[in-house]
């Protein structure tokens, strides 16, 4: 789908401001899904008219950083969508994540959802990450929030795995990106950028949606092997 690939081991660009985390990750979604985004914010060939010049990659990447935010915590957000504002101190808000994935940062027709964690049990949390294996995939990456007990203070991208890896996770403190274990989600020990505990997913609800007569349907996974299609 794209040029661009984030896998186990890789190290991918780093958030630029503390409270960017999700900016980052979202700016990140849309290189993997946009070629020719990510070859503006990786050589800077092709100037783009909604973020400002950047002479370096890094840059580049706070510059489009600084746009994902305004878009995601403003009245008006991607596509144009009614927005519930957000302060900015604050991060990027779950809502205003979905419509940015939505619309440009996934791929196109993908739908999502803002899935609670913070209240599962283990088992729970196993059904969560088993979830995630199942809707995750290339052009369809999930955010995931976590923090501490008490409240998400970090927000990271989940992207499909390769193997027996079923899920990878990009860390925007670092650009690293690890294996999403499975044990550590649903013991809630995830030790990423000194956070544990999962809290929200903001992930493929598992259906598409498809133009048809001007008509936005929706189309389940199992819908589209079927042949048989459900409303939006």
């Amino acid at each position: 789908m794209s040029g661009y690939r984030l896998r186990n081991g890789d190290v991918g660009p780093v958030q630029q401001s503390p409270v960017t985390c999700g900016s980052a990750c979202l700016t990140v979604a849309r290189m993997l899904v946009n070629p020719a985004f990510a070859r503006w914010i990786t050589t800077g060939e092709g100037p783009r008219g909604d973020a400002p010049a950047g002479a370096t990659e890094a840059e580049r990447f706070a510059a489009y950083e600084a746009v994902v935010m305004r878009r995601t915590n403003r009245v008006v957000g991607a596509g144009g969508r009614l927005n519930l504002p957000w302060p900015r101190a604050l991060g990027t808000p779950p809502w205003g994540a979905r419509k940015e994935l939505e619309y440009g940062a996934a791929r196109q027709g993908t739908t999502y959802e803002v899935s609670p964690l913070r209240q599962r049990g283990r088992q729970g949390l196993r059904d969560a990450h088993a979830r995630l294996v199942e809707v995750v995939a290339d052009g369809a990456p999930a955010l995931l929030y976590l923090g501490s007990g008490v409240l998400p203070r970090h927000v990271t991208l989940v992207l499909p795995g390769d193997g027996d890896r079923l899920l990878d996770v990009y860390d925007p403190a670092t650009g690293e990106v690890t294996m999403l274990d499975e044990e550590r989600f649903a013991g809630r020990d995830l030790r990423i950028a000194g956070w544990d505990v999962p809290w929200i997913a903001v992930q493929p609800d598992g259906a598409e949606r498809v133009q048809a007569f001007g008509f936005s349907t929706a189309m389940s996974s199992a819908s589209r092997t079927s042949g048989v299609s459900a409303s939006a």
